[in-house]
């Protein structure tokens, strides 16, 4: 290691060659151009995080933004706004049409449908939940017409706390039309009823997607244990 390396690394930093071979950012997008991906559906948009961090890495496709939180979409639809190509849908996703209590967290994006579980909280205090919202969701069978172009191979982005699953339960006639998929991931589970990490690998498996990717999320503060990942899975080309 250079001496350059280790000085910056004492400051909290470090070097990483941008490449696709190396590189998280990097390889997301290569496996997006790989795939011909130029719309993307954002599900748990929160406020725009996501979004933001695909612009400024260089993505310039569509983005339709799925949040059902009252707090959370004036900031949201504000980005967006700046954005020609950037949609916000104020509902969010499931396996059912109608409405639905959303547990709110302290934290806003830590936010879901399911109950967090105690070692979530113990891990990660500013999670816990403060508040419930009710707020509509729609299956996304229900709604992909109106918002994904046809014949354009489709990304779709899953950051739902626990409830992914339930989305995907809910997408059933609209996978074959997905190209990607980007969920988030849990090694131990963090909310009741959040579907096991290697149970949603072998439910996407089965329904054609291949693990491309896996990038780390947070982790431990103290143990270093890894809390949360996203794995990014792709029909084979």
């Amino acid at each position: 290691m250079s001496t350059a390396r280790r000085l910056l690394r004492r400051t909290g930093f470090d070097l990483i060659r941008y490449h696709h071979t190396s590189h998280p950012v990097a390889r997301l997008l290569r496996l997006l151009e790989h795939h011909g991906v130029r719309q993307i559906f954002d599900v748990g948009a929160n406020v725009g995080q996501y979004g933001m961090f695909m612009r400024r890495n260089g993505y310039r496709g569509r983005l339709v933004s799925f949040e059902p939180l009252s707090g959370a979409l004036p900031l949201l639809r504000q980005r967006a706004e700046a954005d020609g190509d950037w949609k916000v849908v104020p509902f969010g996703l499931g396996d059912v049409d109608g409405e639905a209590t959303i547990n709110v967290a302290g934290n806003s994006e830590s936010s879901s449908f399911l109950d967090m579980l105690p070692r979530h909280t113990e891990v990660m205090p500013v999670a816990g939940y403060v508040g419930t919202e009710t707020v509509t969701i729609h299956r996304l069978d229900s709604v992909i017409d109106a918002h994904a172009t046809p014949g354009e191979p489709l990304f779709v982005k899953l950051d739902a706390q626990g409830f992914e699953r339930k989305i995907l339960d809910g997408a059933a006639q609209s996978l074959p039309r997905i190209a990607g998929l980007q969920v988030e991931l849990s090694p131990s589970p963090l909310y009741a009823g959040e579907a096991p990490l290697g149970e949603m690998v072998q439910y996407l498996a089965e329904r054609g997607f291949v693990l491309m990717g896996v990038e780390p999320g947070w982790s431990h503060g103290s143990t270093g244990q890894l809390m949360q990942m996203d794995g990014v899975f792709f029909r084979q080309a």
